[in-house]
């Protein structure tokens, strides 16, 4: 959280060339029982050694200069690094709520729909062929290898299925910002692939969007055949067959 930029831990270890099981005591607040003080200090070095040559100077300017740090400069410092360890922290927590929000939007359209929810366990793994049905978080075989499971957010079986058509695939997806929806542009398209490898070319896939969406990851679900639609235009969803 203090480098330029923040370090993922197997980045640091590997950039480092340390040891990944004194890394990962580390973050549990303990060092390695059995590993001897020599190479204690050689491996901390190490990280020490990496950290030090990427410590973000516009953080510690105080550490290009002669100066002792002032009071001012070091509550800046240690309000910057907070925050930076606070959105990594909340980061997986504020994108489950996301998606959970998301669910229940769509759940609410669906059933102004007509449709009904399977959430019993025992239900939803024969409820794949009931007109009129859906489920959340559902994992379906994938031709990705033995015994394979591909985890689906959505998974609906029109009231009116086609003959061609036995069940729609949904995903969801809701950034806090532009950037972050272009770091994440190609999980959707292996998503795609894998159910084409499995269930066809023409299987019935979308997205759900909502938040911040960059047109740069637009253009690249449409260049892959990925069609979506917005949280707050679900009606979209007619065109699937919905």
């Amino acid at each position: 959280m203090c480098t330029a930029p923040p370090l993922a831990v197997d980045r640091l270890i590997g950039l480092a060339h340390a040891s990944k099981n004194l890394v990962a005591r580390m973050e549990d607040g303990k060092l390695p029982i059995r590993m001897n003080t020599a190479d204690l200090d050689a491996e901390l070095s190490k990280l020490c050694r990496i950290i030090s040559r990427l410590l973000d100077r516009d953080i510690f300017p105080w550490l290009d200069g002669p100066k002792d740090p002032t009071d001012h400069e070091r509550d800046r410092a240690s309000t910057i690094v907070a925050d930076r360890l606070c959105s990594a922290v909340a980061k997986d927590t504020v994108r489950s709520a996301r998606k959970i929000h998301q669910l229940s939007v769509l759940r609410v359209y669906l059933n102004s729909r007509g449709y009904r929810e399977i959430v019993s366990p025992c239900r939803r793994r024969h409820s794949k062929n009931w007109p009129g049905t859906y489920a959340f978080f559902m994992s379906v075989p994938a031709a990705l290898g033995k015994n394979a499971l591909l985890p689906i957010d959505a998974l609906v079986q029109p009231i009116k299925p086609r003959v061609d058509v036995l069940r729609i695939f949904i995903q969801t997806e809701s950034w806090s910002n532009f950037a972050e929806s272009i770091r994440h542009t190609s999980s959707q398209r292996n998503t795609a692939w894998a159910l084409r490898m499995t269930y066809g070319e023409d299987v019935p896939f979308a997205l759900m969007l909502g938040g911040y969406v960059a047109a740069g990851y637009l253009g690249t679900q449409a260049a892959e055949g990925i069609d979506w639609v917005w949280q707050h235009r679900l009606a979209d969803l007619q065109v699937l067959g919905l």
